[in-house]
């Protein structure tokens, strides 16, 4: 007999995100390599004592890494993947009932640090991730339209993923609402 299956939603769900990743998940292992934690030091200087509480600095650069490992330059596509994806949820913790930050503060903020300090703590990120191998530390791009070539093998070159971190800030920066500046006016 040909089985037919019909999604019935429940009321109540007993589950856990972290039951739902698998443990060797590459975000999972990822979290366990590096220690984001200097982040809240160096960023403290563009935040204020009162007002709304902001996003969390280290979510924002783990949100950031994932669009940068994923090739997704717009923010607004990069908190949809955010959203749809439950290791990645894990990741910035973010639980599966929470909503994630609109993609206008991911431009906001970006906005906040200032396109140096940004570039600078990105590529230390990325550092990080180079020296834990968690990243080969050489970019990879696979087109799917099928063009007869006319280069040479030895012309191709690899992209350091340190250099390449200049490239994929431009990307946002040209896909932002919010047009970052290269440097902060002054501290708050």
């Amino acid at each position: 007999m040909q089985g037919r299956k019909e999604l019935s939603p429940k009321i109540l769900y007993q589950v856990q995100l972290q039951d739902l990743i698998a443990e060797d998940n590459f975000y999972r292992l990822l979290d366990k390599s590096i220690d984001f934690h200097f982040l809240y030091k160096a960023t403290s200087p563009y935040y204020g004592a009162e007002g709304q509480e902001s996003i969390d600095p280290v979510v924002f650069f783990k949100i950031c890494l994932v669009g940068y490992l994923n090739n997704i330059n717009s923010d607004r596509k990069l908190i949809e993947y955010c959203s749809n994806c439950l290791d990645v949820r894990l990741f910035i913790r973010y639980d599966i009932d929470e909503t994630l930050p609109w993609h206008s503060t991911i431009s906001r903020t970006r906005q906040l640090y200032g396109e140096e300090v940004f570039l600078e703590l990105f590529r230390k990120i990325l550092s990080l991730c180079v020296a834990k191998g968690m990243v080969q530390g050489k970019r990879q791009a696979v087109d799917s339209a099928f063009i007869k070539a006319n280069a040479s093998m030895d012309s191709l070159l690899e992209k350091e993923v340190l250099e390449d971190a200049s490239a994929f800030v431009s990307e946002l920066e040209e896909k932002s609402e919010f047009k970052v500046t290269s440097g902060r006016k002054k501290l708050v």
